[in-house]
């Protein structure tokens, strides 16, 4: 697959299906319904039953629950006579057949309804699951796998942010292979504050770091030793950085100054959702 095709996501929707209950008995849904319509239509069991795809004795069977359940007869036997007798529905089977098929019919439209109303829910319980990650790492990236470059022993995996930003880590190939890393799997992003440095002038200079992800200080909070640096990034997101207070003091670190979070592969931890 190359790495620019995109992956095709199946919408999730909203199903339901409608079960009679007497006195917290099962008395049926839609295939015991159907099997009742059936009689009606047909006039005998045997046909009823073939009809639903059912054998004649889980016919009878479910028709003795339902009149046991029901507490008065839905299908009642005809005594036999020139046309050999047959079955049909009692006026009470008729009615809950009727019923029924309103029922179904209000219910299906009732989940249509919901199912419009939460639209995207999925998506947020994905982001809900997400938000419920703990980690020691500050720095936390949803995106999906945009290339994947096979090694001799490791593996380098490029992956594509919802920002625009990409970044690029390096696992085994046991880890590729066991996490299904590959071209359009979804998967998240661990870098320590610590493994981060920051840089405020990139014109001119190179970096072994693979990782260089520009924007500008929103936070800077110091302490004793240390400055924590907050870096909004394009599309939302930010990252975060621990830096000595000296460095912070050479590199004139200001709120609203432009600054890179430069980062190596190798200080990249990936994992996939559950």
């Amino acid at each position: 697959m190359a790495a620019d095709e995109k992956v095709d996501e199946k919408a999730i929707e909203l199903q339901g299906s409608v079960w009679m209950t007497v006195g917290g008995e099962n008395l049926g849904g839609a295939g015991r319904v159907e099997l009742l319509a059936a009689i009606a239509q047909c006039g005998s069991i045997t046909q009823a039953a073939k009809a639903v795809k059912m054998s004649y004795k889980a016919a009878w069977d479910a028709i003795d629950a339902m009149n046991n359940l029901a507490g008065v007869a839905l299908v009642e036997r005809l005594a036999g006579g020139k046309g050999g007798g047959g079955t049909r529905l009692t006026r009470r089977g008729a009615q809950l057949v009727e019923n029924f098929k309103i029922i179904e019919r209000e219910h299906q439209r009732y989940v249509g309804q919901l199912g419009r109303q939460a639209e995207g829910i999925a998506d947020d319980l994905l982001l809900i699951r997400r938000m419920a990650l703990k980690t020691t790492a500050r720095n936390q990236f949803m995106g999906r796998v945009a290339r994947v470059k096979q090694g001799a022993v490791n593996d380098e995996i490029e992956l594509a942010l919802p920002g625009g930003q990409k970044i690029v880590a390096i696992v085994t190939r046991e880890s590729t292979e066991g996490l299904g890393l590959g071209v359009g799997a979804e998967a998240f992003a661990l870098i320590k504050a610590s493994s981060i440095i920051i840089v405020t002038d990139t014109a001119g200079a190179r970096f072994s770091a693979r990782n260089q992800m520009a924007g500008r200080v929103a936070r800077m909070q110091t302490g004793a030793v240390n400055t924590e640096i907050v870096l909004d990034l394009p599309g939302g997101a930010t990252i975060v950085a621990v830096i000595t207070n000296e460095s912070r003091s050479e590199l004139a670190l200001q709120v609203g100054a432009e600054a890179s979070a430069i980062f190596k592969a190798s200080s990249v931890i990936l994992g996939v959702p559950a």
